[in-house]
């Protein structure tokens, strides 16, 4: 009778194995998909012009997830060696706290979390268990790790001079990539303004301000009663741009978007997303949305997966960048690919001259290409990261 508590023992230490161990590695595996799709033929002339860009992604969810973002992986989108070989200058990396289970486009109450599973499978400081603030602060604390532990190959972005220093140094050849910090849904305030400057001296330089479900700042384009700005949401959206933090209207409301656009005074983003034009799906932003945030002076990001431009070809984007470049000019369209958010993509971020080839194949010159792979995003970012004067 003496086996039964080494038995029970075993079954708990193999289901401990499984939930902390094996869980989180295959939870990931069937949410950030690599589905290869045809990707044009690369000529010589794109390859050289692809190798001389600087290239900006506004968003990728890569921080919520246990993976070494220093090593390359066999899951995944996103880490600094598919970075480095895509020559990405700067990625943005988004802090998601919250999702609410059965999560979709239409309508989703901010009752339930997925999240909060993860962090604990994930051995995540019990800090994070309870708290979305922390969450958000232990994404910071992983990059800032990952970039001490890089030998000088990420470097974490908090001001203009950082990016000025990054630039400068990729001009001489360092293969070298930038990382900033941004927040999905600020949700993670917890309700307190105050919260927004611990944010900020964490290194965070954007924020949307609603993700899957509307909370006490803005409504969500996927919430139920998706209204606008809150009190709490005009105030936060003030002190943003004072202290230098972009404002990103991706997954807002079409109300809160409205609000957004009506009180502004610096560049927004749509860091992450697509066009109605083109994709006629209920978070993509109509034409008047496009002129709006080009009012600004801002930039949209357009995504790779097929909810965000109906398909997962490179020609796809193309589409999308070709539209917006139509209604505002090409000055107000960049990336924003979304990777490891939980979407199927064609491509990982080690395979980006496809979208360059794709852009030569639409015709597009090289300055254009310039502007689209990364000109536009670093101008609004360098420009809205500095203190407000």
């Amino acid at each position: 009778m003496r086996k039964w508590p080494w038995i029970a023992g075993g079954v708990i230490a193999l289901g401990a194995i499984g939930f902390f161990g094996v869980a989180p590695a295959y939870v990931e595996s069937t949410m950030n998909i690599v589905t290869p799709s045809p990707l044009p033929r690369i000529d010589d002339a794109t390859r050289r012009l692809h190798a001389s860009l600087q290239i900006a992604d506004m968003h990728a969810d890569t921080l919520m997830w246990r993976r070494d973002l220093l090593s390359r992986s066999g899951r995944g989108q996103v880490d600094l060696p598919r970075l480095i070989e895509g020559n990405v200058a700067l990625q943005v990396f988004s802090s998601v706290t919250k999702t609410p289970k059965g999560q979709n486009y239409d309508a989703n109450t901010g009752d339930t979390d997925n999240i909060t599973l993860l962090t604990v499978a994930q051995l995540q400081p019990v800090r994070t268990w309870s708290s979305l603030l922390e969450r958000s602060l232990w994404h910071a604390q992983k990059l800032d790790r990952a970039a001490a532990n890089s030998d000088g190959r990420l470097r974490v972005l908090r001001t203009p001079a950082d990016l000025d220093h990054l630039l400068a140094a990729r001009g001489t050849g360092a293969r070298i990539v930038g990382g900033m910090l941004s927040i999905e849904g600020l949700q993670d305030l917890e309700g307190r303004i105050d919260n927004l400057d611990r944010l900020h001296a964490a290194g965070f330089r954007m924020a949307g301000l609603a993700h899957f479900f509307d909370n006490d700042v803005a409504g969500s384009m996927h919430g139920v009663a998706k209204g606008g700005l809150t009190p709490l949401g005009f105030q936060i959206l003030a002190r943003m741009e004072r202290i230098g933090m972009i404002v990103d209207v991706a997954h807002s409301s079409h109300a809160a978007l409205a609000d957004i656009l009506r009180v502004a005074k610096r560049p927004v983003v749509s860091s992450h997303g697509g066009v109605q034009a083109t994709c006629k799906v209920n978070r993509n932003l109509t034409d008047d949305e496009i002129r709006g945030i080009a009012r600004t002076g801002g930039v949209i990001g357009i995504g790779y997966w097929d909810a965000a431009v109906c398909g997962t070809r490179p020609e796809d984007v193309v589409r999308a960048i070709l539209h917006v470049r139509a209604v505002v000019g090409i000055d107000h369209v960049g990336l924003g690919s979304d990777y490891d958010g939980a979407v199927t993509t064609g491509w990982d971020s080690s395979q980006l001259v496809a979208i360059t080839q794709a852009l030569v194949n639409a015709g597009m010159g090289p300055d254009e290409i310039r502007k689209v792979m990364g000109g536009n995003v670093l101008r609004v970012i360098r420009a809205g990261i500095a203190p407000a004067s």
